[in-house]
C-alpha cells in the first residue's frame, strides 16, 4: 500500500512538472498591424483573424499583436487590421466576437491594462476553427488621463499626461522606441518581445527618456525572460538618439 502511494505521488509530481513546462514552452507568433482607412465618427478599429484548435491568447498593444498557445495545436494568423495603433488608455472601448464555434472574450481591458488588450479564444472541438473578432476605442492617448496611475518621471516633475511635448505627437516617439527596442531584441536573437511597462520624462529639451520593462516569450532565451530598456529621446524634435536593452 504504502509503495502505490509512493508511486502516485511520483506520478502526480512528473505530471505537474510536465504541466509547468508545457506552459513555459507554449508557442507564441507576434505581428505587425496592416493598416487600413481611418475610422469614422472618432472611432478606431482593429479586426483580427485567427485559426485555433484548443486554447489561445491574443495579445495587442499598439500596432503589435502576439497570440500565445496556451493548449492544443499552435494557433495561426490570418489577418491583423488596423485604422490605427491601439492607445494605451482609450476613454472608450469595446470588444465584439464576430466569427468561431466556440468562445472568444475580453480578458483584459487596454484601460486597465497598462495599454494592453487580451481576448481569449477557446476552441472546444477537434480540429482547427477559423475566429475573427473586432476591438474599437476612441478618445485618449499613450499616457493615462490626469489621477490614473501617471508614469512618474525619471527626473523633475512631469508634463500632463497626454500633452504632446514641443508640438510633438508624444505617442509617436513613444512608438518610435518601442520599435527601436523591439529592433534591438530581434538583432540580439531574441523574438516576440513584449513591453509590460514604461515611464517616460517628458519635459522639453535634449536630454529625454524613455524607460520600461519588457519580457520575451519566446527564442533562444526562452519564456518568460525579463528586460529593462531606455531610449535617449528628443521629444521636441522626435529624434532618437539610442536605445538599450538589458536582461534583468
Amino acid at each position: 500500500m504504502k509503495g502505490r502511494l509512493i508511486l502516485l505521488a511520483v506520478i502526480l509530481l512528473f505530471a505537474a512538472a510536465f504541466s509547468l513546462f508545457a506552459q513555459a514552452s507554449s508557442p507564441a507568433e507576434a505581428r505587425q498591424a496592416t493598416f487600413t482607412t481611418r475610422g469614422s465618427g472618432g472611432w478606431d478599429k482593429c479586426t483580427i483573424e485567427v485559426v485555433v484548435d484548443g486554447t489561445a491568447d491574443v495579445e495587442i498593444r499598439g500596432d503589435r499583436a502576439v497570440l500565445r498557445t496556451l493548449a492544443g495545436q499552435p494557433a495561426s494568423w490570418r489577418r491583423f487590421e488596423c485604422s490605427g495603433p491601439l492607445t494605451a488608455y482609450p476613454e472608450e472601448f469595446k470588444f465584439t466576437g464576430i466569427d468561431g464555434r466556440g468562445n472568444q472574450r475580453l480578458v483584459q481591458d487596454p484601460r486597465n491594462g497598462r495599454g494592453m488588450a487580451i481576448v481569449r479564444i477557446e476552441d472546444p472541438r477537434g480540429g482547427s476553427e477559423g475566429y475573427t473578432f473586432d476591438i474599437e476605442w476612441r478618445g485618449g492617448g499613450n499616457f493615462p488621463p490626469p489621477g490614473r496611475n501617471v508614469p512618474p518621471t525619471r527626473s523633475g516633475p512631469p508634463d500632463r499626461p497626454g500633452t504632446p511635448a514641443g508640438g510633438r505627437d508624444l505617442g509617436r516617439v513613444v512608438s518610435l522606441c518601442q520599435r527601436a527596442v523591439e529592433e534591438r531584441a530581434a538583432r540580439d536573437g531574441i523574438t516576440a518581445l513584449v513591453i509590460e511597462s514604461l515611464q517616460a520624462d517628458i519635459r522639453p529639451g535634449q536630454n529625454n527618456w524613455i524607460a520600461g520593462t519588457a519580457t520575451a516569450s519566446q527564442g533562444r532565451l526562452g519564456r518568460g525572460v525579463a528586460f529593462n530598456f531606455s531610449c535617449a529621446v528628443n521629444f521636441d524634435t522626435g529624434v532618437l538618439y539610442s536605445v538599450e536593452l538589458t536582461r534583468r
